[in-house]
């Protein structure tokens, strides 16, 4: 009797790989993971580079209008430029070995939860250098002459014991971001604060913010959300960034941004507002978008399985960030 021919349910028309195709299953599990895991996911203006270590994003000034004097020749007028150059971090890996032996013994799916902690793990770490790029553009200066720089504004009563006053200070220091960012002439749609969950779940409960009567549908207490303030998006982030981010890691190293961290002192920040899309206060260079690759590996009998990805953040737009203080 002839052996039984298995159906090659991993191989790509019945050819190459065994588990060729289950490794598109774990890189979906990933990428699924990573963009639901980013908070930060379209907050910046991305370029992505074939090759090189970094990549120039250009900053236009503005122009003035004058009345034409008859008969007086029209010759222009000189709109200041620059640039910035935003430089890739190192190659930020997220890995984890599993033995067949292990994962055998065990009784649920490992590989699954696995792939999801990798994705997390990227985010989050692509999240933390956003941010801290968004305060280092509250404190920088103009990208060119006749721009605006950063801002930051403190409130000292978003430290206050009682959580309606604390709540009315953020929402007070909120209008303020939203009066700059209007005075920089940032673009109204897409702006987003990042905010620390304390205050994020003061203003839930806040009446002057999730109010039915006066608020349109901005959230309530039932479902523990506020939506927008003063028209800015209110983005809840676990991980926000609010120490003083100095060392410099040595090389290869996963934390604060590898080879080039943004560095920035955050202690006492509560919330980092900043303009998207055109009106974007940060750039992203992408050199190596996020991939992932596994292996089995008999001499070690288990599967190595990694997600990475080679990317750096930088100051495009200044004036479109706001840092918001407590103290």
């Amino acid at each position: 009797m002839a052996a039984g021919v298995p159906a090659s349910i991993g191989r790509i028309n019945a050819a190459n790989a065994e588990d060729a195709l289950f490794l598109k299953v774990f890189g979906s599990e990933v990428i699924a993971a990573y963009e639901q895991a980013s908070v930060t996911e379209g907050a910046d203006m991305v370029r992505s580079i074939s090759s090189g270590k970094s990549a120039t994003f250009p900053v236009i000034g503005r122009t003035a209008a004058a009345y034409h004097v008859p008969g007086a020749e029209i010759v222009g007028t000189d709109i200041n430029h620059n640039e910035r150059v935003i430089t890739i971090n190192d190659l930020l890996v997220s890995s984890a070995f599993l033995s067949n032996f292990e994962e055998a013994k065990n009784h649920y799916d490992l590989r699954s939860i696995y792939s999801t902690e990798l994705g997390r793990a990227l985010a989050f770490q692509k999240d933390k250098h956003i941010l801290q790029t968004i305060g280092l553009a509250s404190l920088g200066g103009a990208g060119a002459t006749g721009l605006d720089a950063g801002t930051t504004v403190t409130n000292t009563g978003i430290a206050s014991s009682t959580a309606a006053t604390a709540a009315n200070a953020v929402i007070q220091a909120l209008f303020d971001a939203a009066s700059a960012l209007d005075s920089h002439y940032v673009p109204k749609e897409g702006r987003k604060a990042f905010i620390r969950l304390e205050e994020y779940y003061k203003l839930a409960n806040a009446t002057n913010a999730v109010n039915v009567d006066f608020t349109q549908g901005n959230g309530g207490i039932d479902s523990g959300k506020v939506m927008r303030i003063a028209g800015i998006e209110l983005v809840p982030t676990p991980h926000f960034v609010s120490s003083n981010v100095t060392a410099f890691p040595a090389k290869g190293s996963a934390t604060q941004g590898g080879s080039a961290p943004q560095t920035v002192n955050l202690s006492n920040y509560v919330c980092l507002v900043t303009g998207t899309g055109a009106g974007a206060s940060v750039g992203t260079v992408k050199l190596m978008d996020l991939a992932v690759e596994s292996e089995y590996d008999i001499r070690r009998q288990g599967t190595l399985m990694a997600a990475k990805y080679a990317m750096g953040h930088g100051i495009v737009r200044a004036e479109s960030a706001i840092g918001i203080k407590e103290a």
